[in-house]
């Protein structure tokens, strides 16, 4: 996946810059090597990202394409995300295992289990489905439909929709979950791309890749979860909507069996003018990004959109709910 995510924004920049010669440098991660512990147990921030910004640093790369939902809200120094490219379907999806096919997940028979490595699907799912059983599943996409289709441990398995359309495995859709089921992850579905923050060239270059109605929503997502001080190892959730100028974030956050949970909805105007802002504020970033073609008000409105929904839902408690959630996890 990826190699599909990278190849997919190469493919973007070379129809932009036909005379530019680019090549793809492959490596693993620690998140990639560590499969048999939860991704909310292992606590190192920057999983699957580090070794990656190593390389950035080392100048034996000069861009490093992430799942947005990977990244953390505050970037080591000296990195900035240079563009977010149009988002996909953020949904989660349910993929069931071949003697399942056709049912939905409140028609699974009681105890199904079902896998998952998010604390965030887990909390709103056991809510939602009080009759099935989750547990963990990791390694790749990959990995984890083989582990599904093979085995007889798991009735279905909750993934990305945006990563199963970018693998060509729509099909294996058998269930979308809308928000009324499951939140989405922060910047899930959007494909970042990091880069060096001094490096104007390179930043200039992929800046074109900035569709600007995902960089306003994933900023306030990420914004909402930076004043949360979320992680993956608390159960945040977001959906966003932008709509005639207005831009609508639902955050909701949860304990780890989902008894327990705030959700609120605010809005904001983003519809701002691009007026040149040349100058020593060109490279304001917002929760990490750096969008010189997005209206930096645009931006700001939707970062205080996030810090404000977050403040509002830690005025009703939300500290204390996460604060347990992070403590049962360690334990």
């Amino acid at each position: 996946l990826a190699r599909i995510q990278t190849d997919s924004v190469v493919m973007m920049l070379r129809e932009l810059y036909p005379d530019l010669h680019f090549e793809i440098v492959a490596m693993s991660t620690t998140g990639d090597k560590i499969l048999d512990t939860a991704l909310s147990k292992i606590g190192e921030k920057s999983l699957f990202t580090k070794e990656l910004e190593n390389a950035l640093e080392r100048n034996e790369v000069d861009l490093v394409v992430h799942s947005l939902k990977d990244l953390p809200t505050c970037l080591p120094p000296g990195f900035t995300i240079g563009a977010v490219c149009k988002r996909e379907n953020p949904l989660d999806a349910v993929v069931f295992h071949p003697k399942n096919c056709g049912k939905t997940l409140s028609l699974l028979p009681e105890k199904s289990v079902i896998g998952t490595s998010s604390l965030r699907r887990a909390a709103q799912l056991k809510k939602k489905f009080p009759h099935l059983e989750f547990r963990d599943i990791r390694g790749n996409l990959n990995t984890r439909l083989k582990k599904l289709d093979e085995k007889e441990d798991f009735s279905a398995i909750i993934l990305a929709a945006a990563g199963l359309k970018r693998m060509g495995w729509e099909n294996r859709i058998g269930q979308l979950l809308g928000p009324e089921d499951c939140l989405y992850a922060v910047g899930q579905g959007a494909l970042a791309v990091e880069v060096r923050a001094k490096d104007q060239e390179i930043l200039n270059m992929v800046s074109a890749l900035h569709d600007a109605d995902t960089v306003l929503c994933c900023i306030a997502e990420r914004a909402f979860m930076k004043r949360l001080e979320g992680g993956c190892s608390v159960p945040v959730a977001v959906n966003t909507l932008l709509k005639d100028g207005q831009l609508y974030l639902t955050g909701a956050v949860y304990s780890l069996d989902g008894s327990d949970s705030l959700k609120e909805t605010m809005q904001t105007g983003v519809s701002y003018p691009h007026q040149n802002e040349d100058g020593p504020n060109d490279d304001v970033q917002h929760v990490g990004i750096t969008a010189k073609n997005v209206p930096g008000r645009a931006q700001e409105a939707a970062e205080n959109l996030g810090v404000e929904l977050a403040s509002l839902l830690l005025s009703k408690g939300a500290k204390h709910i996460l604060s347990v959630a992070r403590q049962l996890n360690d334990a």
